[in-house]
């Protein structure tokens, strides 16, 4: 039970940072990021390397990344991820065609990181739902990247990360809520 008490503290406390992260992100780049290419530029790579580090760090709290493959696999295509946006960082239709292939990538992982723990710390629907929307996300992204005259713009990213925020917040809310119902039981 301890353990259950502990692993549900812990998604709470990662989905908040991750929510917050999130947020930081979507208002850094409607100010900063449309201001200066170069800190736009900053900000493409930074999304999916952070989604790097938070999968890395969130395995580690939960017995490692080979006991979390999900994560394991997902903690590499993000980092690949980021170094291909570095790459393609001339062209914004290459970048969003990276996006959109990490998102839907990312997206599967997280939902089948989400139906595991729904066996063992339930209120994670908004996380597949989550997971489910990223991945459809990123074939409108690729859509959009192979046939869109007028190169994609920093803020189309915008709009993703903002409902991961809202999905990471979602999902610690009620996480906390169900943590309250079992004290009250």
């Amino acid at each position: 039970m301890n353990d259950h008490l502990n692993q549900g503290s812990w998604l709470k406390q990662y989905y908040s940072l991750r929510a917050a992260f999130s947020i930081a992100w979507v208002i850094a780049a409607l100010t900063a990021g449309k201001q200066s290419w170069l800190i736009g530029a900053v900000l493409l790579v930074a999304y999916p390397a952070w989604d790097a580090v938070a999968n890395f760090i969130d395995a580690g709290r939960n017995g490692g990344l080979a006991a979390n493959r999900t994560q394991a696999i997902n903690f590499g295509v993000s980092l690949a991820t980021a170094l291909a946006v570095g790459l393609s960082l001339q062209s914004m239709q290459a970048v969003l065609g990276v996006f959109g292939a990490w998102a839907i990538l990312a997206g599967l992982l997280q939902l089948g990181t989400g139906v595991r723990r729904w066996k063992t710390n339930g209120a994670q629907w908004a996380m597949i739902l989550s997971g489910g929307q990223s991945a459809l996300a990123g074939g409108a992204f690729i859509f959009q990247a192979l046939h869109t005259a007028e190169p994609p713009a920093l803020a189309t990213v915008v709009g993703y990360a903002g409902f991961g925020a809202f999905y990471f917040l979602i999902s610690a809310l009620l996480l906390a809520l169900s943590a309250r119902r079992r004290q009250r039981a």
